[in-house]
């Protein structure tokens, strides 16, 4: 029995053992790495890390208005602690969201730092909350280039 080998033999040849092949280092690369299922039946996630949009304008705003210290009071305006908060702020926010927040709870940084991201999350633009956050007219242009300043 005669066998010839043609060109087109040839090459459908090469193909299949090509394909066979790589189907075998593959195999034997999936063997040697040992890629199996886990044997324990659980989930580990990772806890992320929150993501704070206002940290900048809140460490320049406590420069600004206490040079960072918590127990600041300002007794013309009886504005205290970190972000110098006024009693017609305290007050405004209280009816707002229900709670009964006191002028002394603003030396709590926590729940100072609660009435400032509430406000500043109903004007959400950078440049209005820090000049309304100080007041209003032309004084606060003043106060955001202050601001602005220590702003990271």
């Amino acid at each position: 029995m005669c066998v010839s080998w043609s060109p087109s033999f040839l090459v459908v040849t090469k193909t299949k053992a090509m394909k066979k092949m790589t189907l075998l280092i593959l195999l034997l690369v999936l063997s040697v790495l040992n890629m199996s299922a886990p044997q324990n039946k659980c989930l580990y996630i990772k806890q992320a890390n929150p993501i704070k949009p206002y940290q900048s304008m809140i460490y320049a705003i406590g420069k600004v208005e206490c040079n960072f210290d918590t127990l600041a009071y300002n007794l013309k305006e009886q504005a205290c602690g970190y972000f110098q908060i006024r009693p017609i702020r305290v007050k405004d926010y209280n009816e707002r969201t229900g709670s009964n927040y006191t002028l002394e709870d603003m030396f709590d940084y926590y729940k100072a730092e609660k009435v400032f991201l509430y406000f500043a999350m109903l004007l959400q633009d950078p440049d209005l909350i820090i000049r309304k956050w100080n007041g209003s007219g032309p004084m606060t242009y003043e106060y955001l280039k202050n601001v602005k300043k220590y702003m990271l």
